[in-house]
């Protein structure tokens, strides 16, 4: 059995791939840096994972903190020496970015697996806490991409400052023009969520086919907690596939 640990700044998402290589489980825990190894450890127990018996962990963060504690942990309750996801040295994929150390393991992770599952070129669009766009060229190259604040981020910000706007469930509208505060702040949210990234996506392959216009155009991956909320709203996506940073965790190990 392998771990794949993806550690998000407010959600930490594991899965279990047995030895065919398929997810046989996953779940979600908080990302909490102040929690202590032994804490983790319990976690772990409930939910019947048994460190000793895994042939591998792989760990992709973009928590400094909690990556110190998941190998503290690891090592703590019998578990095997985690690979860490890293832009720094050979990562899997070739990182032609200005600095390839500051990419974050996440986007690396989504790269290779989208690379492996769907082909080159390829558009991975993850919803998180952030959202990150990331772009695969035709030759298999990692290009870089787009990272903006999140959904639930942005609405969260505009909750804190807009004091005559309180908290609205974000949920799609029936229509783009709102006929009340709640429906215009949905879809000024949600909605706009959707719109941006189609925008990016599409300036994005434009880019691509004015490179190299004899490649294929990229085919676009949604990942992330609310990839299929957005899938359900734009038709730019070709692919859904939320355990796409996993399997890119457990590919990247593999090829170690």
């Amino acid at each position: 059995m392998f771990l794949a640990v993806d550690v998000g700044n407010t959600q930490t998402k594991l899965g279990l791939f047995d030895e065919a290589g398929q997810v046989r489980d996953s779940c979600r825990l908080d990302s909490d840096p102040s929690m202590q190894p032994d804490e983790l450890l319990r976690l772990l127990e409930e939910r019947e994972i048994a460190l000793p018996s895994l042939g591998g962990v792989g760990i992709a963060s973009v928590v400094p903190a909690i990556t110190s504690l998941w190998t503290a942990a690891l090592e703590r309750g019998g578990g095997p020496s985690p690979a860490i996801v890293s832009g720094e040295g050979a990562c899997g994929i070739e990182l032609l970015v200005d600095n390839p150390a500051g990419v974050g393991p996440d986007r690396i992770a989504n790269a290779v697996a989208a690379r492996e599952a769907y082909g080159s070129p390829a558009i991975v669009v993850d919803f998180g806490t952030a959202t990150n766009i990331e772009v695969v060229d035709a030759a298999g190259a990692f290009r870089g991409g787009a990272i903006m604040p999140g959904m639930v981020t942005s609405a969260e910000a505009l909750f804190a400052r807009a004091a005559r706007i309180s908290d609205i469930p974000l949920e799609a509208p029936d229509a783009a023009i709102g006929a009340s505060t709640e429906a215009a702040v949905q879809s000024g949210v949600v909605l706009g969520a959707a719109a941006q990234a189609e925008g990016l996506v599409e300036r994005m392959r434009r880019e691509l086919a004015e490179e190299n216009p004899e490649a294929p155009a990229p085919r676009v991956i949604a990942t992330g907690g609310l990839a299929r909320l957005m899938a359900s709203l734009t038709d730019v996506f070709d692919v859904i596939d939320p355990e796409l940073t996993l399997r890119g965790i457990y590919q990247l190990w593999l090829s170690r």
